[in-house]
């Protein structure tokens, strides 16, 4: 899991200047992105880091208003609103005759950034200071299919905090959930962030998901195909026996109503498994096995 609390140089990145143009920044992102691709570097973890921090950095800096806050206030852009609405208050307190009190004098009262930022409010606003919500955190957390089939508990770390949350069964890849007030701390009072958590699901290496339902493929010989048969099949919570009709053509899609993924924090409730049949062609076939299948396609010509 990534906790994005520190600041990120997006222009190194993307290995780009600051004064980048739109067009510069499209072609890094492409080329970076060919370069890392999850795809294209199977088991890299490393790649697999660049590339969403490629992403990140192209989604802050192709965005004319998100690199403005960004090339302002760093890593805290996403705050560049209320930074904003304290330096208007300040100036609304200065036009008013409001005495500035000094870095010593107003210490303890606001936070370095901000004292930074605006210094401190004229004393006739000491009373009534603006309350600032704290900043959100980002963060993101890994799971296998298997994982995500099932509701259970999962513990990360927030900037040395302990925090146990319960993923519901049914989770989609990429869906952000909030968890109220376990963000930064808020300033002069101010109710704290929130904590954002964005679920990143890996596909089972036989079954893929699409929305609730599943799907696979299942080889069977040409005989049991022919002939039909059972075979059995592994699913995300154990096996099944299959049955095979006779006749049974390669490509044959069967549905298994029910069985596929539960339905996000909807109890009893799920998709359906979708089973493709691909029918394996024999070799190395022995002279004896050969001699049939001629009889077979002689008695399949000369049938009327």
């Amino acid at each position: 899991m990534l906790l994005n609390m520190d600041f990120i140089d997006y222009y190194k990145i993307l290995e780009i200047s600051k004064t980048a143009t739109p067009k510069d920044i499209k072609n890094a992102y492409r080329k970076l992105a060919r370069k890392y691709h999850p795809d294209l570097n199977p088991n890299d973890n490393d790649a697999k880091n660049n590339f969403q921090k490629i992403n990140e950095a192209n989604e802050v800096l192709s965005d004319p208003e998100k690199r403005k806050k960004y090339d302002k206030y760093g890593k805290d852009w996403q705050h560049a609103d209320k930074f904003e609405e304290a330096g208007q208050y300040r100036q609304q307190t200065s036009n008013a005759g409001g005495q500035r009190f000094s870095g010593s004098q107003n210490s303890g009262e606001f936070s370095d950034f901000f004292e930074s930022m605006f210094g401190g409010f004229g004393g006739s606003a000491r009373g009534r200071q603006v309350k600032y919500r704290g900043e959100d955190y980002q963060a993101e957390i890994h799971l296998d299919l298997i994982e995500a089939f099932e509701t259970h508990k999962q513990t990360l770390s927030v900037n040395g905090k302990n925090i146990r949350i319960t993923v519901p069964a049914g989770i989609e890849n990429g869906q952000t959930i909030k968890i109220s007030g376990h963000g930064g701390p808020g300033v002069n009072g101010g109710p704290k962030g929130d904590l954002y958590i964005t679920f990143i699901i890996k596909n089972h290496s036989t079954i893929k998901r699409f929305g609730n339902d599943l799907y696979t493929t299942a080889e069977i010989d040409l005989y049991t195909a022919v002939l039909g048969g059972e075979i059995i099949i592994d699913t995300l919570n154990g096996k099944v026996k299959l049955k095979v009709k006779p006749e049974t053509q390669n490509g044959t899609k069967i549905k298994l109503t029910g069985k596929g993924f539960p339905v996000y924090k909807t109890d009893g409730k799920f998709g359906d498994f979708y089973i493709t049949f691909l029918v394996k062609i024999p070799t190395n076939l022995t002279e004896k096995q050969k001699g049939i299948f001629s009889e077979l396609a002689k008695s399949q010509n000369t049938n009327p």
